[in-house]
């Protein structure tokens, strides 16, 4: 049955969140085989789950079992991470489907961040067989959810400062301290929290180790964050660790100190690129799409030389983000990339994608606010990526130490 038209009303919502596959220079144009339908799988989440996730967005929820199922069920949740029993991403692959679930929602991409690229990589990477043996499938299919408890509510940017100590106390370890802005934190899972190690006996007394935590475990009590405006369909917590009591094999072998951290950190922050893209790919494609149907003055506005102009600034920066991130993982995959590298793929893409999202918003006019068309919603998550894995301002100082030889954060 056709929709009554009404004067004043030729159209009542447009159709402009559908992908185009952007690629004006043909960046992925090579992509094929498994590369390639690692992409087609993220999709397929998307697909599935992107709907339900705008309404979440709106009612601030998390569909956290719909989400994760979704994700282990397309075999997307390995990240690149190489290791016995998890399939082999390419970093292309991996950077792909980041890519396609943030271009999608920005929340789907960062369960992704969360779930795989720091809860799945720190077992991966320093967990005990038997730590692995219990954990490694449950993460990976996304049957438990898992969370990365680094930052606290007094230490971000200098997360090197953490105070949240595990005491050795006969055998046992006894975890006490806060954290802050923790996806999956409170979402019945298990969490990896790092902490000072207290123990005079112990080689790392006084450095940085991690310990595989049930969020059931007495005295850990996580706290969704409330009142965000960004990521609204992802659920951050805020955690108290009182007093909290675990066997020493709770603690991962294989973490001793902020450097392996560190290690996490700098794989994560190559996703944070690409996830960035895929925000601004969305952005642009929906300006692009709202400019073919939506008609003022008697025409549509792709005919006015001030829009043509946006949609051409937007499409040459879109563009070099592609070119940031597919060299990023050429990089990558021949093991020469290096920590600052990724860093300014971060640093110029967040910043980039902030600048798209805003053009399109502009393009849409008082349509860009609106929900349904879903650029207001990457314009806000955008503001989330721009500052976790390391503020601009600490990635420019990476950066900056690298070029110069001078160290400048203090």
């Amino acid at each position: 049955m056709a929709t009554e038209t009404f004067p004043g009303e030729r159209i009542s919502s447009y159709d402009v969140t559908g992908p185009l596959d952007t690629d004006y220079y043909d960046v992925f144009s090579d992509v094929t085989g498994t590369d390639r339908d690692a992409w087609r799988r993220a999709r397929h989440v998307v697909d599935e789950v992107a709907d339900d996730l705008l309404d979440a967005w709106d009612h601030a929820e998390y569909p956290v079992r719909s989400v994760l199922d979704a994700l282990g069920r397309h075999n997307v949740l390995a990240d690149g991470i190489e290791h016995e029993g998890l399939p082999h991403l390419s970093p292309l692959a991996a950077g792909l489907v980041n890519m396609e679930l943030s271009r999608g929602d920005g929340s789907l991409g960062t369960v992704l961040a969360v779930q795989g690229g720091l809860a799945l990589r720190t077992l991966a990477l320093y967990g005990s067989p038997e730590q692995k043996a219990a954990w490694l499938d449950k993460l990976h299919s996304g049957e438990t959810p898992g969370a990365f408890a680094l930052t606290e509510p007094d230490h971000g940017s200098d997360s090197t400062g953490l105070e949240s100590v595990a005491t050795r106390d006969g055998d046992s370890w006894v975890l006490r301290g806060a954290k802050k802005w923790i996806g999956n934190g409170a979402s019945g899972g298990i969490t990896f929290v790092w902490a000072r190690i207290q123990d005079e006996s112990d080689p790392d007394h006084g450095r940085v180790g991690c310990f595989l935590i049930p969020q059931e475990t007495p005295g850990y009590r996580g706290d969704v964050i409330q009142g965000k405006v960004s990521l609204r369909a992802i659920h951050q917590a805020h955690i108290l660790l009182d007093d909290v009591r675990v066997p020493l094999d709770a603690r991962l072998p294989g973490a001793h100190s902020f450097a392996d951290t560190s290690r996490v950190l700098y794989a994560t922050r190559s996703g944070v690129a690409w996830s960035a893209l895929g925000h601004a790919t969305a952005c642009y494609e929906i300006a692009l799409q709202y400019a073919q149907q939506r008609e003022q003055f008697g025409k549509p506005l792709v005919s006015f030389q001030l829009v043509q102009e946006k949609l051409t600034r937007m499409l040459s920066q879109l563009t070099g983000m592609q070119l940031f991130c597919r060299r990023l993982a050429d990089l990558e995959a021949s093991g020469s990339l290096r920590p600052p590298q990724a860093s300014l793929a971060k640093y110029t893409n967040t910043r980039t994608a902030r600048d798209i999202a805003r053009d399109a918003r502009d393009l849409l006019g008082g349509n860009g606010i609106l929900l349904e068309n879903r650029v207001m919603q990457h314009l806000a998550d955008i503001e989330a990526i721009h500052t976790y894995e390391g503020t601009e301002s600490v990635q420019a100082l990476l950066i900056g130490r690298d070029i110069t030889g001078v160290g400048a954060f203090v």
